[in-house]
């Protein structure tokens, strides 16, 4: 059993989860990690949190990474494109419109989702222009953005990218980027060259997850064309040799995390549940929400020597969009024994 340690006074001034919004096995224990005050939807409802966080990944240290975090959505305005990417220290964080701008991280970037980080400092940042279909893979080092591929290309050439969203980083420092305009993932080596433009074709990736042992998992939309219409999303698994294998179709995987079993875990928004699957496609129910809320992304905090410290390391942190009002979102951590729970249930089939 790892050791818990108190948190930061941050975490300890956050509301409780309400239980009546969150169904949990016996053993965990749910909580806000990441909320807001006064980041009002554009319906008028006044719902509490921070804007639109679709995305999130966590250093070795315990530092939260959140992004594609729009602007504040009032009624009739527009949505603004351009946006902040969050740094939160371990411990969480309540924002406010006075506070917000101590969390921000390096300059805002157009549609920023959170890919991967690599060692202790390196950020991976994928955006893309929608209007010119051309996308970018960002290096952020510091808070400094810095190209690290693709983007508009010389002479009239296709682009590298159009619409690259998930990207993971593999054991050897080489990354994986899912092109969801193309219907392709693009493997590149550690120094952001391309190896295979083309490395596995998909219908629609979005979220990828190298396994750690060569392999690589791949979330995608399927026959869905925006991630919020039923359809049947994909879910595939690599292998080290490059053969991909389709494990499971049917839910649409917003977001995919590794328990530090190495247990896949998968948001289903469309279902309001979060669920961890097996290599034979069966699952196992890690929870479900009510009241309309969902999930929206979730990661896995890392096992180090700072996350035991901060008493976080193996937790699931999940981004809950709050009674259907997407544009402001909560960051729930659940804490609780992810791997056994996968030992002690017997998983049902799809």
């Amino acid at each position: 059993m790892k050791a818990r340690v108190p948190l930061v006074a941050a975490l300890l001034l956050l509301p409780a989860l309400a239980a009546a919004e969150i169904q949990l096995p016996p053993g965990f224990r749910a909580q806000v990690y990441v909320t807001g005050e006064g980041f009002d939807s554009s319906q008028g409802r006044g719902a509490r949190g921070i804007p639109a966080v679709s995305t999130l990944a966590f250093d070795p240290a315990g530092v939260l990474y959140l992004g594609r975090t729009g602007r504040r959505y009032f009624a009739g305005g527009e949505v603004e494109e351009i946006w902040r990417i969050y740094r939160v220290p371990a411990g969480g964080a309540s924002l406010s419109p006075k506070t917000e701008a101590r969390y921000f991280h390096g300059p805002p970037l157009l549609n920023p989702m959170i890919g991967a980080i690599r060692g202790e400092r390196e950020l991976f940042v994928t955006t893309y222009d929608r209007d010119r279909k051309i996308g970018v893979l960002y290096r952020m080092v510091d808070g400094r953005a810095e190209l690290f591929a693709g983007g508009t290309p010389d002479g009239g050439a296709a682009p590298l990218f159009r619409q690259p969203e998930g990207v993971t980083v593999d054991a050897g420092g080489g990354f994986y980027v899912a092109d969801r305009g193309q219907g392709a993932v693009v493997r590149l080596d550690a120094a952001g060259r391309v190896l295979a433009a083309r490395y596995v074709e998909v219908t629609r990736p979005r979220v990828l997850l190298a396994d750690g042992a060569g392999g690589l998992w791949i979330g995608a939309d399927g026959n869905a064309e925006a991630p919020w219409q039923q359809a049947d999303g994909e879910i595939w698994h690599v292998s080290a040799e490059g053969v991909p294998r389709l494990v499971l179709r049917g839910p649409i995987p917003q977001a995919i995390g590794l328990t530090p079993g190495g247990h896949l875990v998968v948001a289903d928004r469309h279902a309001a549940r979060v669920f961890i699957v097996m290599p034979d496609g069966a699952r196992v129910d890690v929870l479900r929400f009510t009241d309309s809320d969902a999930p929206r992304s979730l990661a896995v905090a890392p096992v180090t020597p700072q996350t035991e410290r901060a008493g976080i390391a193996g937790d699931l942190f999940v981004v809950a969009i709050k009674g259907g009002a997407w544009p402001v979102n909560e960051v729930l951590r659940i804490s609780g024994p992810l791997d056994e729970l996968v030992r002690a249930r017997r998983p049902r089939t799809p």
